[in-house]
């Protein structure tokens, strides 16, 4: 009973989104080379996902950023805005500038959370979780996602171009999101913190793995909704059905999952089992319809199997859901308080 009316909640939450489109499948091999040369996309996407993987470094870079600004909101909270020049330059100039918020705390300087959204998150979401890191005694910066508020080109009503039918684009704008990412630990560490947490929710939290597994700066993370494969959660998950859509018979799933590797957190399991150990925490769902409850049980399991130690919650709701009360009282208790305990 309890899963047939989360079921139903989870698919009124997603269908009051009215504005999705279905937009043309596109290969977006200028996306990952300069010079396609006509070759069959097929084998270039391959071999591209095989080379990356292997030099994951390469890929999930953390440039020098000389160009950080300060600027103080003349709203209401008289908000911090950081800004820099993003270390992945896009076509669309308006995401070529990072963006995020600073929640500075009066008096500790030692540790500090990183906060990255959801896909499609507005502007003033997770003000709130920062505002609870504060009072628990830390700093907090929430990142805006490439192609989101004011990252968002003028043809656009939603974050279209994170997670798109068009795969090498997706590639890139993902590869964009972690290398912010990096470079929002970079200039937390430049402030002089001492611990960096991070929480991330949905794409945020397969962004957050990606830093996690590349940055020994990140000393404790919280991964908020799990899954390990982001072809399998456009090809399955409810939210992403208009992309599904719009792949259509162009590629298999088995073909996304390959190309789309360098973007999957299943592929950077033996990384992170070679990493010294830092305290991690797997948040999922019971009643996901998108991010499948079976996906992130695989990503569990892939966890055990290559013994990282990690602490894992499940919460019987689901992905919307999850923002409702109560469960957006625990799901806030299990992060938070995790990472008081190892930012301490």
């Amino acid at each position: 009973m309890l899963k047939r009316y989360m079921h139903n909640q989870e698919r009124q939450h997603a269908m009051r989104d009215d504005n999705r489109i279905v937009r043309e499948f596109e290969w977006g091999t200028e996306y990952i080379t300069d010079h396609p040369n006509g070759d069959d996309p097929r084998k270039l996407f391959s071999q591209y996902s095989k080379n990356t993987v292997e030099h994951s470094e390469d890929f999930f870079i953390n440039p020098e950023i000389l160009d950080f600004k300060f600027e103080i909101s003349n709203g209401e909270d008289k908000l911090t805005k950081l800004t820099w020049t993003s270390g992945i330059k896009t076509v669309s100039p308006e995401n070529n500038t990072a963006y995020a918020k600073y929640f500075p705390h009066a008096t500790n300087k030692k540790s500090a959370v990183l906060v990255l959204p959801h896909w499609n998150a507005k502007a003033g979401t997770y003000y709130d979780l920062c505002k609870i890191f504060n009072k628990v005694g830390f700093s907090a910066l929430r990142l805006t996602l490439p192609y989101h508020e004011e990252r968002m080109p003028p043809e656009l009503e939603r974050a279209d171009y994170l997670v798109a039918p068009n795969v090498g684009r997706t590639l890139q704008s993902l590869r964009q999101a972690v290398v912010d990412t990096r470079s929002a630990v970079r200039w937390l560490k430049q402030q002089g913190y001492e611990k960096i947490g991070i929480v991330g929710t949905s794409i945020g939290s397969c962004v957050g793995f990606f830093a996690f597994t590349h940055d020994m700066d990140i000393d404790t993370a919280v991964f908020n909704h799990v899954s390990g494969y982001p072809a399998d959660v456009v090809w399955h998950g409810l939210s992403t059905y208009h992309v599904k859509q719009a792949i259509g018979d162009n590629v298999t799933l088995d073909e996304l999952r390959e190309y789309w590797l360098p973007i999957s957190p299943m592929a950077y399991m033996d990384r992170l089992a070679r990493l010294p150990p830092r305290p991690q925490r797997y948040i999922y769902t019971l009643y996901d319809l998108s991010f499948p409850v079976d996906l992130s049980r695989d990503t569990i399991n892939a966890l055990k199997q290559h013994k990282i130690k990690h602490s894992s919650v499940t919460i019987p709701c689901g992905h919307y859901t999850l923002g409702e009360k109560p469960w957006v009282y625990y799901d806030g208790y299990k992060i938070v308080s995790f990472l008081r305990k190892h930012l301490k």
